[in-house]
């Protein structure tokens, strides 16, 4: 059920943000008389029950068990961090601790995103991640396309240097046969053997779907098609190899009552540990984009991640993206504090181009 086509009345918005924000503050179902007494809800206690039943009926709440109290659902966290949360007024002490953390000379940028790391676990007390830039020199040495079945292939690459091994599953919405994705193997390591992620462009695609459709007489709109998934996979694949990701504070998820099952907290370790699926699922976000990105429970592509929030920012230096700054918590995170803690990261790394400038090979030859 979505919200955007339904309009809240502002005694539902108030006690819905009551309730998240008692939620986040407790980690307990939350009832009438806490919202009457600590919530400072100025109703009666049958007016907030109403509302509250009216609220899980709408899909905003959940009622656990027998409790006579709600929990936030995730469209309900949904709801209240697109239109109801508050600006977090940060002390003037985290705001300093937070400048001196991240302060580093300029020809240290290497070491901004690590700081950038423990300032978040250490200022929200959730687990920090930091995605490094990815860079452009990553290349396929060679390519092949293993049919699966009518609507589906494989890809195989080995990439250049490394010579590590990735494979990716295609699944399209068109019927394929085994000639074609052997033809489709024969234009890709033709036209893509040793290219670099920048080298992939229009025109050489342009190229792909005209060899493709020549080689086995596809209809043009087909092969384009085809050629157009396989390159944004492989797209997708190179990015893969060129991130390198870290984590700050992965203990913190002991703190909180909803990782103390023991298999998930197992299952989120391993997650964080083994890198890849969360490479991949952050990966598919633009580098260029400067909004911050909310994933609450099963929005995330991590399916372990079904019970936690992903918030992510990419981080900016003299107007380019050096890396990317992430929280990982529970769905009923401090979203103020959190939000406030990244765009003020965000906003101070972009600062840190008023305190120098990278020495230049010119400079530094005229140094020696």
């Amino acid at each position: 059920m979505s919200f955007e086509n339904q309009a809240l009345s502002d005694r539902k918005k108030l006690i819905l943000r009551a309730i998240v924000e008692a939620h986040i503050k407790l980690g307990e179902p939350v009832g009438s008389k806490y919202l009457m007494q600590e919530g400072r809800i100025p109703y009666s206690s049958a007016t907030i029950r109403n509302e509250m039943a009216e609220l899980e009926e709408l899909g905003y709440l959940d009622k656990p068990h027998t409790s006579a109290g709600r929990i936030p659902s995730e469209l309900g966290y949904r709801f209240y961090v697109d239109t109801l949360v508050s600006q977090y007024d940060a002390k003037t002490s985290e705001a300093k601790e937070l400048k001196k953390m991240l302060s580093v000379k300029m020809s240290e940028i290497d070491k901004i995103l690590d700081n950038a790391t423990k300032v978040a676990s250490a200022m929200t007390n959730y687990t920090a991640l930091s995605l490094r830039p990815r860079p452009s020199s990553i290349a396929i040495k060679k390519y092949e396309a293993v049919y699966l079945d009518t609507r589906s292939y494989l890809i195989v690459m080995i990439a250049q240097g490394t010579e590590a091994v990735k494979t990716k599953r295609v699944n399209v919405n068109f019927n394929i046969n085994p000639d074609e994705i052997s033809a489709l193997s024969k234009v890709l390591n033709e036209n893509l053997s040793g290219v670099y992620v920048d080298g992939i462009n229009i025109h050489l695609m342009m190229s792909m779907n005209s060899q493709l459709s020549e080689l086995i007489g596809l209809n043009e709109e087909l092969a384009e098609e085809l050629v157009s998934v396989t390159v944004k996979s492989i797209y997708e694949t190179m990015n893969e190899l060129g991130s390198e990701i870290k984590f700050e504070g992965v203990n913190r998820l002991l703190e909180y009552p909803e990782y103390k099952n023991l298999d998930k907290l197992q299952k989120m370790i391993s997650t964080i540990e083994n890198k890849e699926d969360i490479i991949r699922a952050v990966s598919t976000i633009d580098q260029s984009d400067d909004d911050t990105k909310i994933f609450i429970g099963s929005e995330n592509m991590v399916k372990i991640m079904d019970d936690s929030t992903l918030i992510y920012k990419n981080l900016k230096l003299n107007g380019k993206t050096i890396g990317a700054i992430g929280i990982i918590g529970p769905c009923r995170m401090d979203y103020s504090k959190v939000l406030s803690t990244i765009d003020q990261l965000s906003d101070e790394i972009s600062k840190l181009s008023d305190i120098g400038s990278l020495p230049s090979a010119k400079n530094e030859e005229d140094e020696e």
